[in-house]
């Protein structure tokens, strides 16, 4: 037994060994493909050439592609490509002109790093381009470029068109195929949370309801706003998308109802998967449903959606003025342009990363000018990873990075080791390249590792220093994370003192209003209303969620006490989920419920929010909360009692 209990204190904690596991992702075979290709060829043509820098340089700009693509529909990817090469041309020149400068090139990187910090921000495009704008200048100020200082750019910025090029090659076969793909996922994700109803899976399958609901719309409302005229293509999939939201909407009833008498006739789901299918072809014609005869209010409710769906989805020509597209006519370019401007400007959060990240990479540049550091430019490329915003914690970034970066250097040093440099280069690149995109969906410490070794060779084509540059590699990657851990996370309060629990507060307090709305006075309120205010809270809730996810992977106090707050993430969810069902349920029959019991479960939220904001320390309290056993909120009820009484004791 003391053995075992030895072993069990030897036993690393699970905040710091979080993302080494890697994650259950299959392998994106067309993306695999993709990037072999186009690391690759580049070099091929550069030695075919006699310009083997040439061709490095080029697959370095790939590389820079292949990691901005994430996005699913064609549109997406294209600004995800080609915006952030921009940047990433405008980095690489500076960094060309302050190389082997000195401390010019380290004014120039800070002043660079405060721009890059602050523009990621905005958003997803703007955090790619952020980062590619840093990376290629710590890149152009730490190796020599070919003249003139026009050449590296250019020839970067044409190895990110190669994988634009590559990326647009199914555009006209698969025009609207990913947007198409999302809502039809979105159909079969509530399938699968009808048939998970009244089951312990039922939570779990919410929530990934909700990651493809967000997922869909995000996709969808993006095309409109490049194309918002009326066109027949982008109105039928948004039509066929909103009215998803009932059969949501109504799933919370149905999990009520199978706790109760069982699960669900399997005719249901299976409905709603032939729906998906409908979606994902582009059919259309007369819905053929064979549905139960609805009995009960939770019954009526799932029947009236799945039957308005497939009315939906298999309309042939909707109308385009019937169709609510939650978005409204874009602005004006400039004056969307202006306005970000106006938010990043007055942003304190902006300032903030901007200021962490420039004292960072001006204290990495001022170390590699006073101290002699083989490659120097790789610590500023740590620091630039481990500190990039929407990456996770900085803590568990700068271990993973040191992780993934070891073991990439193993696997660079059997191929600077082993094979000689030359047209060996392109098949070993092709392999290389290929693990980039089955690993990054795995997890930082495995896209890390599969960066890595590329950026590694590529250098020596550049450098010719073989496996020299190995273990110093290795060094400058610990220096870089050493230098994130202080500057980027130790010295900022709001990095291990973060009020997690600010976060909660707000989605509890804004649970209270949807409580208010959905029972107010005991009327029924205006349904589209309720619609979006219960769409905003389970978006919002999924980033709570996200958050603390997040914060779970940080060392104490942190992250242990956002293990403590993580049953409330959850109970808080449960309580949108039976505010939802009742309100369904009297919709379809069921006596609605005196307004004083609706006011009492809302003064009781709002209760349990004030307490999380002024206080880290969850305190149980215990709550009656009267009302009738056999009424319409008596679920909500005892979700609201858990709530109040989840954190015990035990957990403090």
């Amino acid at each position: 037994m003391a053995r075992s209990e030895g072993a069990g204190r030897l036993t690393p904690p699970a905040w710091l060994t979080a993302g080494m596991r890697p994650a259950p992702a299959p392998v994106p075979w067309a993306a695999v493909l993709r990037a072999s290709v186009a690391l690759s060829a580049p070099l091929a043509a550069g030695l075919a050439a006699d310009r083997p820098a040439y061709g490095a340089l080029v697959s370095m700009g790939a590389l820079s592609g292949v990691i901005g693509d994430t996005a699913d529909a064609y549109r997406m990817r294209v600004l995800n490509i080609a915006v952030p090469q921009l940047f990433g041309a405008v980095g690489v020149t500076l960094g060309t002109l302050v190389f082997g400068h000195g401390w010019a090139a380290v004014a120039v990187l800070t002043c660079v790093a405060l721009v890059s910090g602050m523009i990621s921000s905005i958003g997803a495009v703007a955090s790619v381009s952020g980062l590619l704008l840093l990376l290629n200048a710590v890149v152009g100020a730490g190796l020599p470029m070919p003249d003139p200082w026009w050449t590296a750019p250019l020839l970067l910025t044409l190895g990110g068109i190669v994988v634009l090029v590559l990326t647009l090659l199914g555009w006209p076969l698969r025009r609207a195929a990913p947007e198409r793909g999302a809502v039809a996922a979105t159909y079969r994700a509530v399938a699968d949370l009808y048939e998970a109803a009244g089951t312990s899976a039922y939570d779990e399958r919410r929530q990934a309801v909700t990651a493809a609901l967000n997922h869909a719309y995000d996709l969808v409302l993006a095309r409109r706003a490049r194309q918002h005229g009326r066109a027949p293509a982008p109105v039928r999939l948004l039509a066929r998308l909103n009215v998803v939201v009932p059969l949501v909407e109504a799933a919370p009833a149905a999990h009520l109802r199978a706790r109760l008498v069982g699960p669900l006739p399997a005719e249901i789901p299976a409905a709603v998967r032939k729906l998906a299918d409908a979606v994902e072809e582009g059919r259309a014609g007369d819905p053929a449903l064979d549905l139960p005869v609805p009995e009960r209010p939770s019954e009526k409710a799932v029947d009236h959606a799945l039957r308005h769906a497939a009315h939906v989805v298999h309309e042939t020509d909707p109308d385009p003025h019937n169709v609510d597209d939650r978005l409204g006519r874009p602005a004006a370019l400039r004056v969307r342009i202006r306005r970000t401007t106006r938010a990043v400007l007055l942003s304190g959060a902006s300032w903030r990363y901007g200021l962490r990240l420039a004292l960072c990479i001006g204290l990495a540049q001022a170390l590699v000018s006073l101290i002699a550091v083989p490659r120097s430019y790789w610590v500023a490329l740590t620091v630039t990873f481990v500190m990039k915003p929407d990456f996770g914690s900085v803590f568990s970034r700068a271990v993973l990075r040191a992780f993934g970066t070891a073991l990439g250097i193993l696997l660079a040093a059997l191929v600077l080791a082993e094979v000689p440099r030359g047209w060996w280069d392109v098949p070993v690149m092709m392999v290389l390249a290929g693990l980039i995109p089955a690993f990054s969906a795995k997890g930082y410490a495995f896209q890390t590792a599969a960066i890595t070794p590329v950026i590694l060779l590529l250098s020596d084509v550049l450098n010719h220093q073989g496996f020299g540059l190995v273990l110093p590699r290795l060094y400058d990657s610990l220096i870089g994370c050493g230098i994130a851990l202080v500057a980027g996370y130790l010295l900022w309060p709001e990095s291990w003192h973060t009020r997690i629990g600010d976060r909660l507060a707000d989605a509890v307090s804004d649970t209270a209003d949807y409580v208010a709305l959905a029972f107010a006075g005991g009327e029924r309120p205006d349904r589209s209303v309720r619609l979006r205010a219960r769409r905003a809270l389970y978006r919002d809730l999924s980033t709570v969620r996200s958050e603390f996810q997040r914060a779970l992977t940080e060392p104490p106090p942190t992250g242990p006490r956002a293990a403590a707050w993580w049953p409330l993430v959850v109970a808080v969810e449960r309580i949108v989920d039976a505010t939802t069902a009742a309100r369904v349920r009297i919709d379809h029959g069921a006596p609605a419920p005196a307004p004083e019991e609706a006011a009492e479960v809302e003064r009781e939220l709002r209760e349990l929010a004030d307490g999380l904001r002024a206080d880290d320390t969850l305190v149980e309290v215990r709550t009656e909360l009267p009302g009738d056993e056999n009424g319409v909120l008596e679920p909500l009820r005892q979700e609201v009692r858990a709530a109040r009484a989840i954190a015990g004791p035990d957990l403090r």
